[in-house]
């Protein structure tokens, strides 16, 4: 069984500016926040082209950051942060867009309860009223082109998309709603694993516990049932003495 090593980050992958959607020409910084410096984390991704690092053919490297002077559609892709040992970090999902609208969304999961506050960003920028759409079917138009959910559930977890009136429709982004705050531990990522799915939490294991528990009944069990078992064929062999 392979080893594998635990590590902390302390926010895993972070985006500046901090939205999921970017127009083409737009610059984008990626850091990975870490509180052990000598980990030697860089930054992923996963696009049209094949799997590779910040600097290779993409972006400029710098220590545990990653920064791209200009965006374009075909850095549309999956980024997350990854350390020597092969642990991952969160991932974000970047898209980017030729387009003229583009939708203002969280990057990471919303926490249940929280509020979540969607804005429809057009270029040039106007200040048009903006439709709002989850899965496919219209939430409600906004005037100011800020829409806010509040107090979300796992029922409000979907595609969202806005529209503005002259400008067109963004791309659309994936929200999730989180019950609980999100785990910092990270497992190496294998090569039939994507870096979400390596994303867990480390427990402790019960089985110890329970296992001398169970030994301990046992135990108990031989003391208290054997002897029960002599005595009461001691009497029903005296019985049967007497009867004779």
């Amino acid at each position: 069984m392979e080893e594998t090593s635990l590590l902390l980050l302390i926010s895993g992958l972070t985006i500046s500016p901090s939205r999921s959607q970017m127009f083409v020409g737009d610059s984008v910084s990626l850091s990975c926040e870490e509180d052990d410096g000598s980990a030697g984390w860089t930054v992923r991704r996963n696009t049209t082209r094949p799997q590779s690092e910040c600097g290779d053919q993409w972006g400029k490297a710098a220590a545990s950051s990653c920064n791209i002077d200009v965006v374009f559609t075909r850095d549309t892709g999956v980024y997350w942060c990854e350390s020597r040992e092969g642990a991952t970090s969160n991932s974000i999902n970047l898209t980017v867009t030729g387009g003229s609208v583009i939708l203002q969304s969280p990057v990471l999961p919303v926490m249940e309860g929280d509020d979540l506050t969607l804005s429809c960003q057009s270029k040039p920028p106007s200040s048009l009223p903006a439709a709002f759409y989850k899965d496919g079917a219209l939430i409600r138009t906004e005037s100011t082109g800020h829409m806010t959910l509040h107090q979300v559930s796992r029922s409000d977890e979907g595609l969202y998309r806005c529209n503005m009136s002259g400008y067109g429709a963004s791309p659309s982004s994936w929200i999730s709603v989180t019950c609980e705050e999100l785990t910092l531990m990270s497992t190496p990522i294998s090569s039939t694993q994507s870096p979400d799915q390596t994303f867990s939490t480390f427990r402790e294991s019960p089985a110890p516990f329970l296992s001398s528990l169970h030994l301990g009944f046992t135990l108990l069990l031989h003391l208290l049932v054997f002897p029960y078992f002599i005595s009461t064929l001691l009497m029903v062999s005296l019985y049967q003495r007497r009867q004779r």
